[in-house]
Parts: C-alpha cells; sequence; structure tokens
C-alpha cells in the first residue's frame, strides 16, 4: 500500500470516527429536529451519508452489508456501512479500480477521499449544528476543504449550485451566503459551499 493510500484510509478514518462520535451523542428526540440543509432533518443528515458510501461501493461492483436502516438505527447503519468503505480502502486492488465520475475519471480511493471523505467533514457541522453539538471543524480538514474549494472551476462550481444538474434531486452546494472577510475560515467556507454559518 502507497503513502498516498495510507494518507486517504487515514483520513477517512479520522472523519468516520468524528462522524460516529456526533450520531453517538444524538439523544433520541433528537432525531427529528431540523438540520442547516433545508430539506433534511438529523436523521436526513445520516441516511444521505450512508446512501453516499453506497455510492462508493458501486464502482467496486459492491453493495452496503446487511445492517439496521438509519430510520431504526442511525449509528449502526453508519458502522456497517463504515466497515464496507474501509475494507475497499484497506485493498489496493480495490482502491485503485478507475472509476467515472460528474468530474471525470479517478481511482476509487480518490473518490472516496474528494466527495464521501469530504462530506463527513461537512456533514458533521451540519448534524452537530442541527443537535446541539460543538460544531467546530478540524482546523486541518477546513484548510483543506477550502483550498479544494477554491480550485473548483467557476463553471463546475456554477454546475454544482444547480439543482438536479448532477441527477433528480441532487444538489452539491446552495447559493453563496455572504460573510465577512474577516470572518472565521470554517465560516468563509461554509457561506463559499452555500451553508449559513450563523
Amino acid at each position: 500500500m502507497t503513502a498516498a493510500m495510507n494518507q486517504i484510509a487515514d483520513r477517512y478514518r479520522r472523519r468516520a470516527e468524528a462522524f460516529e462520535q456526533k450520531i453517538a451523542a444524538v439523544r433520541p428526540g433528537q432525531w427529528s429536529e431540523q438540520s442547516p440543509c433545508a430539506a433534511w432533518t438529523a436523521r436526513d443528515v445520516v441516511a444521505h451519508i450512508v446512501a453516499m458510501h453506497a455510492a462508493m461501493l458501486r464502482p467496486v461492483h459492491r453493495d452496503l452489508s446487511p445492517a439496521p436502516s438509519v430510520g431504526d438505527d442511525p449509528l449502526a447503519a453508519f458502522l456497517a456501512a463504515r466497515v464496507d468503505v474501509q475494507a475497499v480502502l484497506d485493498s489496493p486492488e480495490l482502491a485503485e479500480t478507475e472509476c467515472d465520475t460528474p468530474t471525470g475519471q479517478m481511482s476509487v480511493e480518490q473518490q472516496i477521499d474528494e466527495v464521501l471523505s469530504d462530506d463527513l467533514v461537512l456533514h458533521g457541522w451540519d448534524l452537530a449544528r442541527a443537535t446541539g453539538q460543538d460544531d467546530a471543524m478540524d482546523p486541518g480538514d477546513v484548510a483543506r476543504l477550502w483550498s479544494s474549494a477554491l480550485a473548483i472551476p467557476a463553471d463546475l462550481m456554477e454546475k454544482c449550485r444547480t439543482p438536479g444538474a448532477f441527477g433528480p434531486g441532487i444538489e452539491v452546494y446552495g447559493p453563496e451566503v455572504t460573510v465577512p472577510d474577516d470572518a472565521p475560515l470554517q465560516d468563509r467556507l461554509l457561506g463559499l459551499l452555500g451553508l449559513d454559518p450563523r
């Protein structure tokens, strides 16, 4: 396994661990609380993350292992999906499989890193905000996501902000939310990606 592969797997593992802790801290009565994403409750945030795990498995012709549904047990559903993706990252053969994505061809591990792993950070904020938890993101993750977001070509960013551009019901980013230039980087990142940090 190369150093880059280890880095991707370790980053995913660390971010999944943080997301797992946020799920575990949700009290039973909080699952219907509104998240910063207008269409989603706290439970919907976890359902989206589990669905994204399933999407990352398709290029290697795998499905999520049998597990409780997010409706029945959000933590168990996430833990099972996490094991499935980790198994792909831990297999050089599977991780290096090439796949077609909306932004071009890349390896499965790269797609997991750029889509799913980043999603864990951003939607961890959603889940924390919905359920009254500490919503501070890891500063290293914030800096990395900020650099990635600034590197997105303008035409692709416009497509990302267009509901349905990548398929029915898919909206990657909302319209940019204006935040002060001197706001913390986390707030500027959230605003750039269409989330209101306030």
